[in-house]
C-alpha cells in the first residue's frame, strides 16, 4: 500500500467522530509493523505501542461505564466487558468505520483479507486509534469515541447474549430445545507439532452439526460451536 496524503484523512476523521490536531498520530495508529519492513525510511513508528496504550484506555472506560450503569455481579460484568472489547467485536467496528483502505501494511498482508490475522490487525488498529485519540485529545476525547462506537453495541450484545461463549451457548440452547448435550470430536490434525491445525466436529447424538478449525483443540471447539449456532440459527437469542 502507498502512503496516503494526510489531507485525505478528512472522510475517515468524520467517520471516527474526531479531528486530529496531529495527523501523524493517526498515521501511526494505522501503520502495521509489516509496512516498515518494506519502507525503512517511513517517518512514523508502527502502531503496537499505541495499541498497548489504547487497550488499557478502552478497558478502563468500558469497566467504569459498566460499574456505574449496571448493578450486576462482577462475573456478569466481566463477561459483558469481554464481549465489548474482544477482537471480533473490534474488527466489526473497524469494518463499519471503513478504514481498512487507510491501513498501511506490507503487500503480502494487504492481499490477505480473509484470514484470522486480518481480524486481529483491524482490532489492534481500533485500539491504536483509541490510544492516538487519548494522546492527541485527552481522556474525554477517547471516552467519546469509545461511547459512540463501542459501548453503543452493548444493547445488541445483551439482547443476543453474545457475552456467552459459543460453547456454553450451544450447549445451553441444545439442552433447552432438544434435551441433548453436544459432544466434540477431533476429525483431523495437520501440520508440524509446533504449528498444528485441528479440525473438530460438534455432534448432537450422531448428527454432525458443524465443524471448526483452530491451532488448539479448544479453539477448534469454539469455532465448531459458533458454526453450529449459525447452522441451527441459534446465534440470535431464542427467547
Amino acid at each position: 500500500m502507498t502512503t496516503i496524503p494526510q489531507s485525505d484523512f478528512k472522510p475517515l476523521e468524520e467517520r471516527l467522530g474526531y479531528k486530529f490536531k496531529d495527523k501523524g498520530m493517526l498515521v501511526q495508529a494505522l501503520t502495521h509493523r509489516s509496512y516498515l519492513n518494506e519502507h525503512s525510511d517511513f517517518p512514523y513508528e508502527h502502531n503496537e505501542r499505541l495499541e498497548f496504550l489504547g487497550d488499557a484506555v478502552l478497558e478502563l472506560i468500558v469497566t467504569e461505564y459498566l460499574y456505574k450503569n449496571y448493578a450486576n455481579p462482577e462475573g456478569e460484568l466481566t463477561n459483558w466487558r469481554a464481549a465489548l472489547v474482544n477482537a471480533k467485536t473490534l474488527a466489526g467496528i473497524a469494518t463499519q468505520l471503513a478504514f481498512e483502505d487507510y491501513l498501511l501494511m506490507s503487500k503480502g498482508e494487504a492481499k490477505d483479507k480473509e484470514s484470522k490475522a486480518r481480524m486481529y490487525i483491524l482490532a489492534n488498529a481500533i485500539e491504536a486509534i483509541i490510544g492516538s485519540i487519548y494522546l492527541d485529545g485527552g481522556a474525554e476525547a477517547a471516552e467519546g469515541f469509545i461511547h459512540k462506537h463501542i459501548l453503543s453495541t452493548l444493547p445488541f450484545i445483551l439482547k443476543n447474549q453474545l457475552y456467552i461463549d459459543p460453547k456454553s451457548k450451544f450447549q445451553e440452547t441444545a439442552q433447552e430445545l432438544l434435551g441433548i448435550t453436544p459432544n466434540y470430536k477431533v476429525l483431523k490434525e495437520s501440520g508440524p507439532d509446533h504449528n498444528k491445525e485441528f479440525t473438530v466436529g460438534v455432534f448432537l447424538d450422531k448428527e454432525l452439526v458443524a465443524v471448526g478449525s483452530g491451532t488448539s483443540k479448544q479453539e477448534a471447539q469454539i469455532a465448531a460451536a459458533q458454526a453450529g449456532l449459525d447452522a441451527k440459527h441459534w446465534s440470535v437469542s431464542t427467547s
